[in-house]
């Protein structure tokens, strides 16, 4: 099959079940799984094999961090919602992928793959970023293993170097631009962007003897074992952002998941609720796209556009019988789960945290440092 540029291809419920029973759902829940077997009790610190091409893109990485210094924010200091400037950098990521990846991904599979790398940084348009831009990254990686550039002996170094690199440099993304968490519950109160480092990092501290995972109440534990454990460094970065209560009142799930005795429960909990909660939202996955590496012939291929203010498909190009509408005039395929974000702005804590900096004169915090 010739490689093609991905389209969305879920709108209704129907849709998404279909893609749940789907050979392109096997594929990437299994990569996931591969990914979370292979880090079991190793730390980011690990003396991990780094392959050319695992090199090659940690170096892409670094170069995007670098732009993030050279497009800085508009000043806006009474917004709390995302920095235009944000666009400036999506451009320029969309503009020099082929430039970025050259001599690394095949030149004829370049569009393709493109899609994926550029939506794993959020939505352009809304100012955004949720657990599906995190899946695309995913799905870009399970592409690279498909073309060959990535293989299963590059799964750790895709974990904990690849994947850690990029979740810093989307924590920059959201501290500099304050992006806004895409829908109006984030991800369930774990946090406000991301889950898969909440299920990576479980399995890093799978079997780890004396570490628990009541340990996230403990701040000294947090801060010195953050670096090498993505579970820590994604309590620390909460902690960073939400300073004004503890987690029993931000982050209720987080607190209920520390009862758990052993992190293997974690983990386990952690892999049924990525299926449950972000590969089973239908508000999620109308967002997934489809080519020839990752092949879904269900659903749809006129899941276009009709009114997309807040990145959402709501129906195909034409109304269907039985469509209902909103205030904002968005149409929703009968049947359809409503979209709880749609028209609803969610303002950034980071944006909060950050106009409390300003006020005191204090820099804008960098996570990871």
């Amino acid at each position: 099959m010739p490689y093609q540029k991905p389209h969305k291809r879920i709108i209704t419920k129907e849709h998404l079940d279909d893609f749940l029973s789907s050979l392109a759902y096997d594929e990437y829940i299994n990569y996931i799984l591969r990914l979370n077997d292979a880090v079991k009790n190793t730390k980011i610190s690990a003396d991990v094999a780094v392959s050319k091409n695992v090199s090659d893109i940690l170096n892409v990485l670094q170069t995007l961090t670098s732009w993030v210094d050279e497009i800085p924010p508009l000043e806006n200091s009474k917004s709390r919602f995302g920095n235009p400037a944000f666009r400036d950098f999506y451009d320029k990521v969309e503009n020099s992928f082929g430039e970025l990846f050259q001599g690394i991904i095949p030149e004829a599979a370049m569009e393709e793959v493109s899609v994926y790398f550029v939506e794993s940084f959020g939505n352009r348009r809304r100012i955004d970023y949720g657990t599906g831009h995190e899946a695309n990254f995913m799905a870009w990686l399970l592409c690279l293993e498909k073309l060959g550039v990535l293989t299963k002996e590059d799964d750790q170094g895709v974990v904990l170097r690849i994947f850690v690199s990029y979740i810093a440099l989307m924590r920059k993304l959201q501290f500099e631009y304050w992006l806004e968490p895409a829908g109006s519950h984030g991800v369930w109160g774990l946090d406000d962007y991301h889950f898969l480092p909440f299920l990576f990092g479980s399995s890093q501290l799978y079997d780890h003897k004396y570490i628990r995972p009541k340990s996230i109440h403990d701040e000294e534990v947090v801060n010195e074992f953050s670096k090498d454990y993505m579970y820590l460094a994604c309590i620390h970065f909460i902690n960073t952002v939400k300073t004004t209560a503890s987690l029993r009142w931000h982050s209720p799930m987080l607190d209920d998941i520390s009862a758990c005795k052993v992190w293997t429960k974690v983990n386990q909990g952690m892999i049924k609720m990525y299926k449950a909660e972000v590969l089973s939202k239908l508000p999620i996955m109308q967002h997934f796209m489809f080519g020839s590496l990752i092949h879904f012939e269900g659903g749809t291929d006129q899941a276009t556009h009709l009114h997309d203010d807040c990145g959402h498909v709501h129906a195909g190009p034409t109304p269907i019988a039985g469509d209902t509408t909103d205030n904002n005039d968005n149409v929703f395929a009968l049947g359809q789960e409503y979209p709880d974000c749609c028209g609803i702005p969610v303002p950034s804590a980071i944006a909060a945290a950050g106009l409390k900096n300003r006020e005191k004169g204090a820099p804008r915090p960098i996570p990871f440092d």
